[in-house]
This record gives C-alpha cells, structure tokens and sequence, in this order.
C-alpha cells in the first residue's frame, strides 16, 4: 500500500446510484491520473446506492487494487458526508474532490494542480454554459446571492463539487467535526489563499440528478445557518419593526374610537394584522428551532455516518 507520505493527490469521489456514469468515469479517470506523473489515490465512497454501484466499485478495485479505495456505507447519508468521510481518510498532500456524474470532467484536475503548486491551498470550480435546467442555474442564481450577502463566503460557484485543497485545510476541515455542513464553503473559510477557476460543464451522461428541489433547499440552507447568525439578526429587526408598527396602529386605533367612535369592519383589520403578527411568530419559532436542532445533534455526538466496510490493500 502506498504510504501517506509518498502520495501526492488524492481523489475523493463519492457515489450514488451511478452504475450508468462509473465505466466512462474509470476510462476517463485514470488515463489523466497517470499522465500527471505523481503518486496518487481514488477514493470512491458508496453512500447505500441499490443498483450495481457497489459491485462496480469492488470491480475496478480489483483492477487497480494499489491506488484504489473503496468505502461502503450501511446506507445512504448524503454527498457532503461521503465526501467527509473521504477526507478523513485521504493520505495525499493535494486532495481533489469530483462527483461520479461526469458533469465536472475530470481532464479539468491538471488545471487544479497547476494552481496548488503556485500556491493555492483552495482552488474551486466556476461552472461555464452550464448543462443545467433553467430552474437549476435560476435556483443557484438566488443561493448564491443569498449565501453572499449573508456570510462572509465569496465563492462564486458554491455548487462546484470539483475542487482542490491542500492538506492543511482537508486537516482543518476534519478537525472542525461539522455534522451539516457545506464542504466547500468550510473549506473556503480555512483557506489562506483561495482561488476560482473557470472549468467545463458536461450534460449528465446517464441517469438523472439525485438533488431534489427540497434536497437544493435544505443544502443552502444548511450553508447559511452553519456560517451566520444573520437570519436571526434580520428575523430580530423585522420583528422590532412590527412590534413598532404594532404599537403606531394601536395608537392610531385608539384615537379614531375617541374621535369617530365605533367604526365598522375595525374587527377584521384587527384580525388581519393578528394573523400577520402570528405568521411572523411562527416563521421565528421555526428559525430558532432549526439553529438549536444543530447544537442537539453536536451535544449528543452521533455518529455522522456508519461504514460497513472498506477495499484497500493494507500493509
């Protein structure tokens, strides 16, 4: 087995449900991993696929069983977890990130590297004429604004999974023990000397997207709550600013009963601005909620992901 200290580039790829996109993505994988002309890793994590995934995996590995690792999970616990569990156990001093869907092609990884030996310990992929749906670039089109003037991350592309990092801040992102979180974006934040790259775009070669329209809105908003208060800090604005209009409209109230007395249909304003005020309470209990469910789930320390088992050639 080759020992961390001899590996250069490490590739973590995770795996869902690909058995259409694995054989292309081997034929085109390992001819640009040779060519680089360094030491170098796969490691492929199966998050719980059903179709013949897994057996391709243990397949390939059989092929190549020095430079190739394969993790299998007992199940299905998302992307960013497989990824995590990849770092965690990459050995190389530059580590590449890749989805096995062949929309980020992996000819691109020669570009990474030149920018990591110049220097850079974070180099993330700019998506050019996206092969996405209107509603998938229009929906990153809104994250990203969101993501940007709500925290500190100035990525351009934050739905790039290809990516380079160096070892300090794969280290770091281990470290920081994230149980939902956004990989890239905390990446982003340990680096010194990040960088963005434009990179190629490909139309999915078979099968469909595992991102579903709840699954894009859960992941951004994981993004934003991990890395800022800010939602709690508007969500408190908002609510002085109604409390204060509150107060104006019951003066107002007050004094029409004094001047006109009793007028109709006063009852109904009255429930109207009730509901709005109930509907703004409950959109706070819910973001409030949702920031104390992510201390609970550190405080009881459960385990992010279970492995079932792991191919590789041991010493």
């Amino acid at each position: 087995m080759i020992s961390r200290a001899t590996v250069q580039v490490s590739v973590v790829i995770p795996v869902y449900n690909e058995e259409g996109n694995l054989p292309l993505l081997f034929s085109r994988l390992y001819p640009v991993l040779d060519a680089l002309g360094r030491s170098y890793e796969v490691i492929f994590i199966n998050d719980g696929s059903v179709d013949r995934s897994s057996q391709m995996l243990e397949e390939q590995h059989a092929l190549r069983p020095a430079v190739t690792r394969v993790i299998e999970f007992t199940s299905n616990f998302g992307q960013h977890m497989a990824v995590m569990a990849g770092l965690e156990r990459t050995r190389g001093e530059v580590i590449i990130t890749l989805d096995a869907d062949l929309q980020n092609p992996p000819e691109e990884i020669p570009a990474f590297l030149k920018e990591t030996d110049a220097g850079s310990d974070c180099v993330g992929g700019v998506r050019q004429e996206r092969k996405d749906s209107f509603f998938r670039r229009r929906a990153s089109l809104l994250m990203n604004g969101m993501r940007s003037r709500m925290t500190s991350i100035r990525m351009t592309d934050q739905g790039c999974m290809l990516r380079a990092y160096s070892r300090e801040v794969v280290d770091g992102i281990v470290r920081s023990g994230a149980i939902n979180t956004f990989i890239p974006a905390l990446g982003y934040s340990l680096a010194k000397r990040p960088k963005e790259i434009p990179i190629k775009h490909e139309e999915r070669h078979a099968g469909v997207s595992n991102y579903s329209l709840y699954r894009l809105v859960r992941l951004n908003f994981d993004l934003i709550t991990y890395f800022t208060t800010a939602p709690l800090q508007i969500f408190t604005l908002f609510a002085m600013a109604c409390s204060a209009g509150s107060f104006l409209l019951v003066i107002v109230l007050a004094g029409r009963r004094l001047i006109f007395g009793p007028e109709e249909g006063g009852v109904f304003t009255l429930f109207g601005i009730l509901f709005f005020l109930i509907s703004v309470c409950m959109v706070g209990i819910g973001l409030i909620g949702e920031y104390m469910g992510r201390t609970y789930q550190v405080v009881r320390n459960r385990e992010r992901y279970h492995i079932d088992h792991i191919l590789e050639v041991t010493e």
